[in-house]
């Protein structure tokens, strides 16, 4: 059993940043990824990371977020900079595999809205 708790998002401009922090409690996870559902879209994986250096970005933000680990905790974060309208969305966090999120209960994610 793992629980996920997400926290930081909030309402910036364009091309503004916001740095997400996630929490997980319970069980190891070995590959923690980042998702992003907006209204009427599928939810998406945007980054994934294994360990500290194991790390995939989808297209769509490569080059504008990264994702991190703090060493030796179940503590990640996903800094978004350069943010565009396309990421308002929820964001959460969640054990990541190799066909998609493992079958968890979901976090109930943190906000991000992008507007002028």
């Amino acid at each position: 059993q793992v629980q996920f708790e997400e926290s930081g998002g909030g309402l910036v401009q364009p091309g503004g940043s916001l740095r997400l922090t996630c929490v997980a409690l319970g069980d190891p996870i070995a590959t923690l990824g980042w998702y992003r559902q907006a209204p009427g879209q599928p939810r998406e994986l945007v980054a994934s990371i294994a360990g500290t250096n194991n790390i995939y970005y989808t297209n769509a933000v490569s080059g504008r977020f990264t994702v991190s680990r703090e060493p030796d905790k179940y503590m990640w974060y996903l800094q978004m900079n350069s943010l565009k309208p396309d990421a308002a969305a929820t964001y959460y966090c969640h054990q990541a595999g190799s066909l998609g999120p493992v079958n968890d209960t979901w976090g109930q994610g943190t906000q991000v809205t992008v507007s002028p």
